[in-house]
């Protein structure tokens, strides 16, 4: 990018587990991070939207972190931007900002640095910066990610188009990832171990052959995280009850929470949106979709 160019960046935001597909299944939804990037002579990141607003503006900034790491990794220095993010991604709600963040920071330090990497490389670095490769995999390839992150490998096979509606209710308070973490066993039996993977993998199977009660049905039935974490979300039994009242086929906790996520046949999410309205007036409830497209970048001439 030389100085009379803007790059912009776009990101989805993302859900991730599905319920039962723990660390593993992700799914890119229709919020976004957006990057506007400029040449500068020193970095500063300038906030756009309400979302974004008490994000540092100097190089503590996660997608500085982030960026300059990687970069420093293929021995190159980035020239410093001004970037000015708009964001419609609730924070740490659930809903990816974090991994959209990450993906975004990735997405830079390959522009800036000409470091030209392939998906699976950029995949490999945002799962090891965030530990796992669900909601990173759905900001970088959009649609639903199945993926393994492993100490030599990172694994991701993505399927783009899932025809299916999706109703986010979103609840005022934050949970962080960290604090929803310390809740969860620490081992499982072999039994319980063998009983979540069957679920888990039935998920992807009912997932993949269109299969919604079946894909609802295992929502329901995950044992790794959701019992769990109803104590920090008390909206989720409700929200599953009006929902599933109302046409959804499933109900689960998006990512750690505290959003919840209920999934509808294509076409039926209108009337189970309008019922969480009414039902939930304190919490902002979105009609979302799945964001086919992954993390996009554009060149622009700056106008003169």
């Amino acid at each position: 990018m030389n100085d009379g160019e803007m790059l912009k960046i776009v990101v989805p935001g993302s859900t991730a587990n599905l319920g039962p597909g723990f660390d593993s299944i992700g799914l890119a939804v229709s919020l976004h991070l957006t990057l506007e990037v400029v040449r500068a002579e020193s970095w500063g990141f300038i906030p756009k939207t309400d979302e974004v607003k008490s994000i540092p503006t100097d190089e503590s900034n996660l997608i500085y972190q982030v960026a300059s790491k990687l970069a420093s990794e293929y021995g190159v220095t980035l020239p410093p931007c001004h970037v000015f993010v708009s964001s419609n991604i609730p924070f740490t709600r659930g809903l990816g900002s974090s991994a959209a963040a990450i993906v975004a920071a990735i997405e830079l330090a390959n522009e800036l640095g000409c470091l030209c990497l392939s998906q699976e490389e950029k995949m490999r670095a945002a799962s090891v910066y965030e530990g796992h490769p669900d909601n990173v995999g759905a900001s970088l390839y959009g649609g639903l990610v199945i993926g393994s992150h492993l100490n030599e490998r990172t694994h991701v096979v993505n399927i783009p188009h899932i025809p299916i509606d999706l109703i986010a209710v979103i609840p005022t308070y934050e949970l962080e990832t960290k604090k929803s973490r310390t809740v969860l066993p620490s081992a499982f039996t072999r039994a319980q171990a063998v009983e979540a993977s069957a679920i888990s993998n039935v998920l992807v199977a009912a997932l993949l052959t269109h299969n919604w009660s079946l894909v609802g049905e295992m929502m329901d039935a995950d044992v790794f995280h959701q019992p769990y974490r109803e104590s920090l979300v008390p909206e989720l039994q409700h929200v599953r009850t009006v929902a599933k009242r109302n046409g959804a086929f499933g109900v689960a906790l998006s990512g750690a929470g505290p959003t919840v996520l209920c999934f509808a046949e294509r076409g039926q999410g209108e009337k189970v949106y309008h019922a969480l309205k009414v039902a939930f007036p304190y919490s902002d409830v979105r009609m979302l979709s799945v964001e086919e497209t992954g993390s996009s970048v554009y060149k622009m001439a700056l106008e003169k």
